[in-house]
């Protein structure tokens, strides 16, 4: 991770008094399930994205109590000395498994379980519900405005109002995972790979006498790619102008102009009929100026000229909707050899849970390769591999579907095995692929930013059993 600093100690306090408390029960080995899933998709769409489980990875491989965290929770005057000397010899000895990062990821799905003795599999759910949410909820913003921009490019450009360092780093990451196609986060780029871009600011203009001598000293540095901001002080009367002359001399390979103010949809079409007057047809358009995915959509729908887009706070922070609200709940737990589901009851109907060690898996149609929909069912089903299977809306006892034609892939894949790694993250840029791949397996109709068709994620007929039975106190 970025940070050098050991991330053991960010952690919710409840979570190491019930881990004392668990302790001084006897309970230390008792073995948990835990689900992490989300319950709702930001801006009332209809997909999320799955981002950050390479985080997860790196702090589950370094958690360890340092002796300094030992005499702070001794200060405490809480914990039983014998829960201090468990801490201070800490192994991670759990499993997980988690669906892999750039997956579409919907409402209620177990996206990620963690098995383990009770102490650490509740212990990490802080760490692993601030990775995920974050990361989820950055590369599901940047999905929709890609999706706006309708294949022009987006440059992330929010490091400057990010919540911190760190949100700054991961969310540019995670804007990449979305389907940016760089970042002006510098570090996110020598960490990750995420290519940096970037062009000038305001203060390089104005640092020189005029805007032709500011433009021409800035292609001269660097003429081979040269974007120009023209919007300092008059966009059409003197910034095009004078970028116009500068590339008329220079004629760098790789041009274009950035404007970051003023009505864009006008602006960009007067500039793209003075380029083109000029004989520069293959100046580029960049615009920036807090834009989100409907601005974008809005713009283009007038007409607007544009290339490329940066995009800043609104992305960075997913400003309309800025909290994902991914859960982290008990399943199940394991006695004698015995799997013993457990439920969370609620009036709120979307606070019941799903119990039990589950698999996820989704159905395809053979015919298009379109997702159907995905299946949650008890982890000792198995694989569907029937012609034909039954399946059950969780949230109308009466609603079922036959679905037919169809092949299934499992979308988990297994992490950690006895608390070692055995699973190999992929690179940033064949997760951005993966990303894009899967996100073709949805139904256009799916990824309408307004009243989109909702995705079904149903039950197993067995899972649905169990489910009822608990609910109605059958077991």
């Amino acid at each position: 991770m970025i940070e050098k600093n050991n991330l053991t100690m960010l952690t919710d306090f409840y979570e190491l008094t019930m881990a004392n408390g668990y302790f001084t029960a006897g309970m230390q080995e008792d073995i948990a399930y835990f689900d992490m899933f989300f319950r709702r998709v930001p801006d009332k769409g209809s997909y999320a994205i799955m981002a950050g489980l390479e985080q997860v990875i790196e702090y589950c491989k370094g958690l360890k109590f340092e002796e300094k965290d030992i005499e702070y929770l001794r200060s405490k005057n809480l914990f039983d000395e014998k829960f201090l000397d468990y801490l201070r010899n800490f192994e991670f000895k759990c499993d997980i498994w988690a669906v892999p990062e750039g997956t579409p990821i919907f409402p209620y799905e177990p996206i990620i379980t963690v098995r383990g003795p009770v102490i650490q599999a509740q212990f990490v759910e802080t760490m692993i519900l601030l990775l995920i949410n974050h990361q989820s909820l950055v590369a599901t913003k940047a999905s929709r405005i890609v999706r706006a921009a309708k294949g022009r490019p987006i440059m992330e450009f929010g490091t400057r109002r990010s919540h911190s360092t760190t949100a700054a780093i991961y969310g540019a990451r995670a804007a990449y995972i979305g389907g940016c196609a760089g970042t002006a986060c510098t570090v996110a780029d020598e960490e990750f790979g995420t290519p940096a871009l970037g062009t000038m600011a305001h203060s390089w203009v104005q640092m020189f006498d005029n805007e032709y001598e500011a433009f021409k000293a800035y292609t001269k540095a660097y003429p081979t790619n040269a974007t120009l901001l023209v919007d300092t002080y008059n966009v059409l009367k003197s910034g095009i102008p004078a970028a116009i002359k500068v590339f008329k001399e220079l004629d760098p390979p790789n041009k274009g102009i950035r404007i970051d103010s003023g009505d864009i949809a006008y602006l960009t079409k007067k500039a793209r009929a003075m380029l083109d007057e000029a004989g520069l047809q293959d100046c580029k358009i960049v615009i920036s100026n807090s834009l989100d995915e409907y601005l974008i959509r809005d713009i283009l729908l007038e007409g607007a000229c544009v290339d490329s887009f940066g995009v800043g706070e609104r992305l960075i922070t997913a400003k309309s909707e800025p909290v994902f609200g991914g859960v982290y709940k008990l399943a199940a737990l394991e006695k004698d050899g015995e799997m013993i589901p457990k439920i969370k009851i609620s009036e709120n109907t979307e606070k019941i849970t799903n119990p039990g060690f589950k698999s996820l898996y989704r159905l395809y149609d053979k015919d298009t390769d379109k997702a159907l929909a995905d299946v949650i069912a008890l982890h000792s089903e198995g694989l569907p591999t029937a012609e034909e299977i039954e399946i059950f809306d969780p949230s109308h006892v009466w609603k079922r579907k036959t679905v037919k034609n169809f092949y299934v892939k499992c979308l988990r894949e297994q992490i950690f095995k006895d608390g070692k790694c055995i699973y190999e993250s992929p690179s940033i840029h064949e997760i951005k692929e993966y990303c894009k791949e899967q996100m073709d397996t949805l139904w256009d109709e799916m990824k309408r930013f307004e009243n989109p068709q909702t995705y079904y994620v149903d039950l197993s007929p067995e899972l649905w059993k169990l489910k009822q039975d608990m609910l109605e106190g059958k077991r």
